[in-house]
């Protein structure tokens, strides 16, 4: 465990020392506890329960004499035993003092740790198919998979995300077909129409731009159309370049980047789907039954076997999968996190079969899947379904262009990924404190606002004399500053980018009560000084908490 507290870490160092002497041979968790009520001490510790019942003594007894033991430090105020043989600790005004020269010492790097030193993580997510333009969903994905990509990055991991798609398969045909017919001059409701077709506006869009011969280039490929409609070869490139560049667009939009477009295409033309076939029938992990391949997923948890290969010849979807992780893993990635909606839930127990029955040495519960589910969209207290750009459902685009990058990836991000979540649009436009962006970047832009008043520079406050900040609403928000290493690391640990939007809300909100109740620039220079010295540790934590979820800073608002 990184250390990511300080001032937690030398409470246990002095609770420790009394261990040493009260337990010298036992084994003790020195692990401290926020109280969930603050009359109760700043933090708590169980050791003396723990010990209790291997060294036969009453807790509260131990406790007492844990105390007794317990060296002078300037950081206590004082200790007392509460209910079975807790022990609450309560901080001197000091103590917390130390939080800020610590954060405006690290500036950027506050929050930063390196457990991840040496270690390649591999995100995958939004992945999804050049059919059309990316739907809100997408985006919660493309937001969640860019603060998980952020939070590894703080931890020291060498992150790579990576986008995959279907480049072929049955959905590429159906876009090849709609877009034919539109070059052949038919709509939605002709009788001509496919009966299986893409309907929205973007397919003429499509369509008009082959007949023109256009160039279209993506981040992972160019070409020209023919512009013959008889070419359905050409049609079916040209439309997947074509989508593709609108999907970069969307997430240019929404400020998100891909190190890397993996093709499901390349794990056949490469040979890895055969090999990794190959290489589970010389297992012995499959059988033939009905003219179909087996895999025996059920010797690894599943709940029945599944098809590999049909008996047309052509392999199911998890196949590839398989052999795409098995890529991931000889690429170098001792971790790999997929984000995927909901729907993708039954291809875990499968993928995660085929790993192990191909034994090369890739460890169980490879990879980590994140799940999310979808996401409504309300408008002037009516839910949006329909786009006109996409014919269905509302892109993410839409939802840029109505509310803010900002505003959709701190939405999105603002509930556990396997939550219904409704985006109320109204709500993100609002400027008010209802609008839990708006509120956040607000006290940056505040205290940002106190400092162009005051007209000096951060340089100008090292050194702040900060024995003036003890007031109730200082102590609070030091207290929060101190919590947010740990936040970021149980974020990357849970996949939670929803616990740095949480605290960020919380540190916003003392940030505003203490704004509220204490003047900043006084003319008695050592609290003018000293609370500018905090509102600026609490820039740096609102900037760096903000960045973790791609979400801007302003300075004015």
């Amino acid at each position: 465990m990184p250390k990511t507290h300080a001032l937690k870490d030398q409470i246990a160092l002095l609770l420790g020392k009394a261990l040493e002497i009260v337990a010298p041979d036992a084994a003790v968790s020195l692990e401290l506890e926020r109280p969930k009520n603050p009359a109760h001490g700043d933090y708590s510790s169980n050791a003396a329960m723990q010990l209790a019942r291997p060294l036969k003594r009453n807790p509260r007894e131990l406790a007492q004499r844990i105390l007794t033991e317990l060296p002078a430090s300037p950081l206590i105020a004082g200790a007392e035993i509460a209910g079975a043989g807790f022990i609450n600790f309560h901080l001197t005004p000091a103590a917390w003092h130390g939080i800020v020269p610590q954060i405006r010492s690290a500036g950027a790097r506050f929050g930063c740790g390196d457990a991840g030193l040496g270690h390649k993580v591999l995100v995958e997510f939004v992945s999804a198919n050049p059919t059309g333009p990316l739907h809100v969903g997408h985006g919660r994905q493309a937001a969640l998979g860019d603060a998980i990509c952020n939070l590894y990055a703080a931890q020291g991991w060498d992150v790579h995300r990576e986008f995959y798609y279907n480049d072929a398969g049955v959905q590429i045909a159906t876009l090849a077909n709609s877009v034919q017919a539109r070059a052949r001059g038919y709509k939605p409701g002709d009788a001509e129409w496919p009966e299986a077709a893409y309907n929205g506006e973007y397919i003429a869009d499509i369509a008009g731009d082959f007949l023109a011969r256009k160039t279209v280039k993506s981040d992972d490929r160019e070409y020209t159309a023919s512009g013959n409609v008889d070419d359905l070869d050409s049609i079916r490139q040209f439309a997947v370049a074509y989508l593709r560049h609108e999907q970069d667009l969307d997430l240019k939009a929404f400020a998100v980047r891909f190190d890397h477009y993996y093709l499901e295409s390349s794990l056949y033309t490469d040979g890895r789907v055969e090999a990794t076939v190959r290489n589970l029938v010389e297992a012995g992990k499959t059988y033939e039954q009905d003219g179909a391949l087996w895999l025996r997923t059920t010797d690894y948890g599943d709940d029945k076997d599944r098809v590999m290969r049909k008996s047309d010849g052509t392999y199911t979807y998890f196949v590839p999968d398989v052999a795409y992780h098995i890529a991931k893993w000889e690429r170098g990635f001792d971790r790999a996190i997929n984000i995927q909606g909901t729907d993708h839930h039954g291809t875990i127990a499968r993928v995660r079969a085929g790993l192990q029955a191909a034994n090369v040495g890739i460890p169980e519960g490879y990879p980590d899947y994140l799940l999310h589910t979808m996401v409504r969209v309300m408008r002037a207290g009516e839910e949006v379904k329909i786009s006109k750009r996409a014919g269905s459902y509302v892109t993410l685009r839409d939802l840029i262009e109505w509310t803010s990058k900002d505003a959709v990836r701190f939405f999105l991000l603002s509930r556990k990924p396997d939550t219904e979540y409704i985006f109320d649009v109204d709500l993100a436009l609002a400027r008010n404190n209802d609008n839990p962006v708006f509120y956040v970047q607000y006290a940056h832009a505040r205290i940002c606002r106190v400092f162009e008043e005051w007209g000096g520079m951060s340089d100008d406050l090292d050194g702040a004399d900060l024995a003036p900040l003890t007031a109730p609403h200082e102590l609070a928000l030091m207290q929060r500053l101190a919590e947010y290493p740990e936040v970021v690391v149980a974020a990357a640990r849970e996949l939670a980018p929803h616990l740095i939007v949480h605290y960020l809300q919380s540190l916003a909100g003392d940030f505003h009560a203490w704004y509220n109740a204490e003047k900043f620039l006084v003319e008695d220079e050592a609290p003018k000084l000293a609370r500018l010295a905090l509102a600026d540790a609490t820039r740096i934590a609102i900037v760096n908490g903000l960045a973790l979820l791609g979400v801007s800073a302003p300075e004015k608002m």
